[in-house]
């Protein structure tokens, strides 16, 4: 993090010339960078144990109520708590709580040991909602639920053609790699040779992409970072309070539920994460890429990358 915002403010040129790199809202570096990061623990899952997953009722009932109904109605609470004298900044808050994770979720639960076919049905499913329900979601919380507490009226239109890019781009390639390197390697040389052989090698392109993820992402607003402190730790605060508190009730509902511990990291980061890369595509296409709700939208994965790290590190010891 720290590499990044001294680069990004001693070279300012890497700046102009990443955002060169860009279609429409979509980063290509950025882009390439978590997908790499995301392509190993996808070629890791066993793709023949997703129906069993599917079975476990009690689990997916869970992973939905946390996802979808208890994780933005948090997200909204503390951006209207924190935030509700800077609208611009709750919009922007809102719009990342509304965004479920379905990408660098992927490297938080195999970094805490959670189990890779569940975690890879749960962002599957969460990519389907998120596809059928953001845009109703964001009517809902920012037109209607704000107006009708006397917050403001926001007049926001989601296209839906961002929402779908989101998905196809950061969970559809790596998805479809994933499985082609496993379904096609194990016919042709064995489960036991891609296990021990190939699995291996690609294992450590997780790491190497996620820092170089990190640097890029920090080099790029590191300016922004810089000019706005203050800004920066009003929306970082509700972030970092939503992150703890999400990760820990769901958590702690899912062991008091029986649930086992794999499955429950799976559940956990999955509800505790969001899909940073949706949140910043929609407020570029909806406010522009100088808002306040974009702004606000980049914020997120600068808070999000360094906590969850650190709720990695919690699981490991929470461990059952």
């Amino acid at each position: 993090m720290f590499i990044g915002v001294v680069l990004g403010y001693l070279f300012p040129g890497i700046k102009t010339l990443f955002d060169s790199l860009s279609v429409g809202s979509t980063n290509i570096p950025l882009a390439i960078g978590l997908i790499l990061m995301m392509y190993p623990p996808l070629a890791k899952v066993d793709y023949s144990l997703l129906p069993k997953a599917f079975q476990d009722k009690k689990s997916m009932f869970l992973s939905l109520f946390l996802n979808w109904v208890l994780g933005p109605l948090l997200m909204f609470g503390l951006a209207v708590l924190f935030l509700k004298d800077q609208p611009d900044y709750m919009v922007g808050l809102i719009l990342i709580g509304l965004a479920r994770c379905i990408a660098m979720v992927i490297v938080w639960n195999d970094l805490a040991g959670g189990n890779r076919e569940y975690g890879a049905l749960l962002i599957a499913l969460n990519s389907i909602f998120q596809v059928i329900s953001y845009s109703f979601y964001a009517w809902i919380f920012i037109n209607i639920l704000p107006s009708k507490l006397g917050i403001g009226n926001f007049d926001i239109h989601v296209p839906m053609s961002e929402v779908t890019q989101s998905v196809v781009i950061y969970l559809g390639i790596p998805f479809l790699a994933g499985f082609l390197s496993r379904k096609i390697l194990v016919q042709s040389k064995g489960i036991t040779w891609y296990n021990t052989k190939f699995v291996p090698v690609i294992s450590p392109i997780t790491l190497y992409a996620l820092l170089f993820t990190i640097v890029l992402m920090f080099s790029l607003k590191g300016d922004k970072i810089l000019e706005l402190p203050f800004d920066v730790l009003k929306v970082a605060i509700p972030l970092i309070l939503y992150f703890v508190i999400m990760f820990f009730m769901s958590f702690f509902i899912n062991k008091s539920m029986k649930v086992a511990y794999d499955k429950n990291a799976s559940i956990s980061f999955t509800a505790t994460g969001n899909n940073f890369e949706l949140a910043i595509a929609v407020a570029i296409a909806v406010y522009g890429i100088h808002s306040a709700q974009a702004f606000a939208g980049v914020i997120g994965p600068l808070v999000e990358v360094p906590v969850l790290i650190l709720l990695v590190k919690a699981s490991q010891k929470l461990k059952y």
